[in-house]
C-alpha cells in the first residue's frame, strides 16, 4: 500500500490505490478545503503532489505551467501505487496584511500608493443577472453585458471568449448572481472572467521584476493593494549567459531565442505559483500583472529578437509594449489577465529605470540634481531633476549578485553579508544573513571584504592579494592567489569558501562600470559628485550595503554620507505601484517619455573614464579624500 505524508503537518497514512486524495487526507487528520463541495470548479482545493504518480484531471481550472510543477485540485485527484508527498498551503494571515517582510519597501512612504490611490487596472464587480425566458432571446453574455451597463455606466461591452465559455454555467449555479472580472478599455469594459456567487474577495495581482541575473515576484491582493508573499530566484537564462551582450549573441539563432524565453518564462511562473500556494491562492485567479525589466529582459521575455539592440545605431524592436494578455505572453495566470510592461528608454536602459524612478521624487517633484543608480547585472544610471532625466547603462556583471564569484551566492539565508579582517594575520570573522552556517559570499559581503582587505593591507590597488606577509589564509599556486574565508568543516556545503584574485578582479570591474558611468553622466552636463543633492541606491542587494565600504573600494563617490538613500529592489516596487494604481502607472510613462537615453559606447571619454576606476579606490585617490588617509596608509600609493 502506498504511503502518503502531508506537510507541513507531517503526518503520514498508507492507503489503498484508487483512493480520492480528500478521503486520504481527512483520514489523516488533515482538513482540506473544498469551497464549492468537490465538484472542481472553483479551482481553489489546489495542492502540491511530488515523488510519485497520481491519477488527477484540472478541468482547466489550474494553468499548464503549475500542473507541470506537481500542483493539482485536491477534489479531482486519486492515489496511485506510488507513495507520494502532498504538499498543503499554509492557511493565510488576515487580508490587508503584510505576509513577508522582505516586501517591505525601503521607499518614502510619502511615494507609494495611498488608499485613495488604489485603482487597479482590473476589477471585479458583483451582479444580478435576469434569469432566461422563452420570450427573451437575448444571449447569457448579453444579459451579462445589460447586468453591468445598470450596475454603472460603463460604454461599451465586450467579452473575452475564455469568459463566454464559462459563462453559460456561472449565471445558472447561483440564480444569476455572478462576479465578473472586468478590465477597463478605451471604450468601456471587457469581461475576462465569470465566477459564480460572490468572488469578489479572490482579487489578485503579481507584480514582476526581471532581472538580468535575479526574478522576483510579488503577490497581490488588489482591493487594498497589500503584498501577500514575495519569492526570488535565479534567472533560468543564466546558462545560457552572464550579462545581456551575451544572451543577444545567444539569441542569434531563432531556435535559442525561443528558449531564453521559455526560461525565463519557468523562472517567472515557478515563482507565480510558489507565491500564489503560500496563500491558498489558484495561479489562474490572479487576473492582472506588471512585469518591470530592462530592454533586452523585455525582449527575450516576448520572443522578440533583441539582435539590433547590440548594433547600431542601437534601436530595440520596442520600447512601450502595448497591454497584453497573459495567454500571449506565457504567463501561468488567469489567460485574459492583461500584462502591462514597464516602458523602456533606450537599448539597455529598460523598464527596471522607469519602474524605479517612481520610488524616488527626482522625475516629478524637486528641482535638486540626484542621481539614481540601479545596481546590477546590467547597471543603470540616471542624473536630473523635474526640468530633465538623462540615461545609461554600464555592463557591470553579476558579481554583485553572486554571479561570477566561484563561491557567490545571493543575498538569502546563510550567505556571508559581512566580513572583518585582522590586520595583523588576516584572520577572517564573517557574518552570515539569519547567523545561519555559512553558504557563500553575496554581493555586500564581497564588498565588505575587499574593502577590509585592502584598509588591512591585504590587497593592494591593482585587487593582488599581498604575497609578502605570511598569513595561513592566503593560499598562492603559480601566479595566482586566493583569500580563505570558511574551511570544508565550517561551511554548509561543506566544500571551502573563498575568494580568488580572478573573483576581486570580476568585482573591480563591476565598480569601475558604475562609478565611471555615474562620473561621465555628471561631467556631460559639466557637474560633478560635489553638485549632488541626493544619490538613490537601488538594486536587489542595495539595502545591504554598506556605504563606507562601497566608498572605500571606489563603487560609489566619497560624498556626505547623508545624501544617500537605499531603495532596495526599486523595479519590483515599482511595479508594484504601477499594478495598483492607475495614477503610478500613468506617471512611469511620462517619464519614460522624456528621458534622454546616452549610448556609452559612443563616447570616447568613456573608456579612459573606465580605466583609471580599475584602482582601488581609483588612479585619482583625489577623488576619495576621506578614504585615501585610512585605506592607503599601510600600502602607501603603489
Amino acid at each position: 500500500m502506498p504511503t502518503i505524508e502531508f506537510l507541513p503537518a507531517h503526518k503520514s497514512i498508507e492507503t489503498s490505490s484508487g483512493t480520492p486524495l480528500v478521503t486520504v487526507a481527512r483520514q489523516a487528520g488533515v482538513e482540506i478545503d473544498l469551497p464549492c463541495g468537490g465538484d472542481g470548479s472553483c479551482g481553489r482545493c489546489i495542492v502540491r503532489a511530488s515523488g510519485g504518480e497520481v491519477e488527477t484531471e484540472s478541468l482547466g481550472r489550474i494553468p499548464s505551467s503549475a500542473e507541470s510543477s506537481g500542483y493539482v485540485l485536491a477534489c479531482r485527484t486519486r492515489i496511485c501505487d506510488d507513495a507520494v508527498t502532498v504538499e498543503l498551503p499554509e492557511k493565510p494571515d488576515a487580508q490587508g496584511q503584510f505576509a513577508d517582510h522582505e516586501a517591505r519597501s525601503l521607499v518614502d512612504p510619502e511615494l507609494m500608493p495611498k488608499a485613495d490611490d488604489i485603482a487597479p487596472l482590473v476589477q471585479k464587480w458583483l451582479l444580478r443577472t435576469q434569469p432566461p425566458r422563452l420570450d427573451d432571446g437575448r444571449s447569457d453574455v448579453d444579459r451579462l453585458a445589460e447586468a453591468i451597463r445598470s450596475d454603472r455606466n460603463v460604454g461599451e461591452v465586450s467579452c473575452a471568449l475564455s469568459a463566454a465559455r464559462s459563462a453559460a454555467v456561472a449565471l445558472r449555479e447561483e440564480d444569476g448572481r455572478v462576479t465578473a472580472t472586468l478590465r477597463a478599455t478605451q471604450s468601456g469594459v471587457r469581461i475576462l472572467n465569470v465566477e459564480p456567487g460572490d468572488a469578489t474577495s479572490r482579487h489578485y495581482g503579481v507584480a514582476v521584476d526581471v532581472g538580468t541575473t535575479s526574478v522576483a515576484v510579488q503577490l497581490v491582493y488588489l482591493p487594498t493593494g497589500a503584498v501577500l508573499a514575495t519569492e526570488s530566484d535565479y534567472n533560468g537564462q543564466i546558462p545560457c549567459g552572464v550579462d545581456v551582450i551575451s544572451r543577444i549573441n545567444y539569441a542569434a539563432q531563432s531556435t535559442r531565442l525561443e528558449e531564453l524565453r521559455m526560461r525565463v518564462l519557468e523562472t517567472v511562473n515557478r515563482l507565480v505559483c510558489k507565491v500564489a500556494f503560500s496563500r491558498g491562492v489558484n495561479p489562474g485567479e490572479i487576473c492582472q500583472a506588471a512585469v518591470a525589466g530592462n530592454t533586452v529582459m523585455t525582449h527575450l521575455l516576448l520572443g522578440l529578437q533583441p539582435e539590433y539592440i547590440r548594433l547600431e545605431p542601437y534601436t530595440p524592436t520596442v520600447l512601450e509594449p502595448p497591454i497584453l494578455c497573459a495567454a500571449e505572453v506565457g504567463l501561468g495566470i488567469g489567460p485574459e489577465a492583461p500584462v502591462e510592461l514597464a516602458p523602456c528608454v533606450g537599448s539597455y536602459v529598460g523598464g527596471d529605470i522607469t519602474a524605479g524612478l517612481l520610488c524616488t521624487n527626482m522625475a516629478t517633484d524637486t528641482h535638486d540634481i540626484s542621481l539614481f543608480i540601479d545596481i546590477g547585472t546590467n547597471g543603470e544610471i540616471v542624473v536630473g531633476n523635474t526640468d530633465f532625466l538623462m540615461s545609461c547603462a554600464c555592463s557591470a556583471g553579476p558579481a554583485f549578485e553572486g554571479g561570477g564569484i566561484e563561491c557567490g551566492v545571493r543575498a538569502a539565508t546563510g550567505a556571508i553579508e559581512k566580513v572583518e579582517v585582522d590586520p595583523e594575520t588576516a584572520r577572517p570573522c564573517c557574518t552570515t544573513i539569519d547567523d545561519e552556517p555559512p553558504l557563500g559570499l553575496c554581493g555586500s559581503g564581497m564588498i565588505d571584504l575587499l574593502a577590509n582587505l585592502l584598509r588591512t593591507g591585504w590587497v593592494n590597488r591593482r585587487g593582488e592579494l599581498n604575497r609578502t606577509r605570511t598569513s595561513e589564509h592566503i593560499e598562492v599556486a603559480g601566479r595566482r592567489a586566493r583569500y580563505l574565508l570558511v574551511p570544508a568543516k565550517e561551511s554548509a556545503t561543506g566544500k571551502p569558501i573563498s575568494i580568488s584574485e580572478t573573483d576581486i578582479e570580476n568585482v573591480i570591474r563591476a565598480k569601475a562600470a558604475i562609478y565611471s558611468a555615474a562620473a561621465l553622466m555628471l561631467a556631460r552636463i559639466g557637474l560633478g559628485f560635489e553638485d549632488l543633492d541626493a544619490v538613490y541606491i537601488a538594486g536587489s542587494f542595495g539595502r545591504f550595503l554598506d556605504l563606507e565600504q562601497a566608498a572605500t573600494i571606489g563603487m560609489v563617490p566619497d560624498i556626505p554620507r547623508e545624501k544617500y538613500r537605499y531603495l532596495g529592489n526599486a523595479s519590483l516596487t515599482g511595479s508594484y505601484m504601477g499594478l495598483v494604481s492607475r495614477t503610478h502607472r500613468q506617471r512611469q510613462l511620462d517619464i519614460a517619455r522624456r528621458m534622454t537615453n546616452i549610448e556609452l559606447s559612443t563616447i570616447p571619454e568613456y573608456m579612459d573614464q573606465y580605466t583609471a576606476a580599475l584602482f582601488l579606490p581609483h588612479t585619482d585617490a583625489d577623488r576619495f579624500p576621506t578614504i585615501a588617509d585610512t585605506a592607503l596608509r599601510r600600502q602607501g600609493e603603489d
